[in-house]
């Protein structure tokens, strides 16, 4: 058991120096045992959150894609990293896009190369430069 050096031991007496309230106060609820006030409780006063007014409107169903850029693709074929196909599992191991991301394929820039793309999303413009090179869509 270690101890450590001139640290009073609390509610151990009078004669400890620390006994009877061990630091605490003296009544209310932070004096007691077992006492954990909520994340954001103002001790009764109306809480922040609760106090700004509230606006708007929030879909929980929407879905919230991570756009990829055609140029961006074009140089990862440059560098030889991306062969003939891109989908969402190459993207990842590429870096670009973390798990369990919702990915779309925009239209910035050229594709000079034909590749094939699986189970993405597409704007009109970049479907447009894929099947204009000879890409594939599945």
């Amino acid at each position: 058991m270690k101890f450590v050096k001139n640290c009073k031991r609390l509610g151990r007496g009078q004669a400890s120096g620390k006994g009877g309230t061990s630091t605490r106060g003296h009544k209310g609820a932070k004096s007691r045992s077992g006492n954990s006030t909520k994340f954001g409780f103002e001790g009764g006063q109306m809480p922040l959150q609760r106090r700004i007014p509230k606006f708007g409107f929030k879909n929980i169903h929407r879905k919230c894609y991570v756009g990829i850029n055609i140029d961006v693709l074009q140089n990862l074929v440059d560098k030889g990293k991306i062969k003939t196909e891109v989908n969402p599992i190459i993207l990842q191991k590429l870096g670009l896009v973390s798990k369990n991301k919702l990915v779309k394929i925009l239209g910035r820039g050229k594709l000079t190369s034909q590749i094939n793309f699986s189970a993405l999303k597409f704007s009109k413009s970049a479907l447009k430069a894929i099947q204009k090179v000879g890409g594939k869509i599945f």
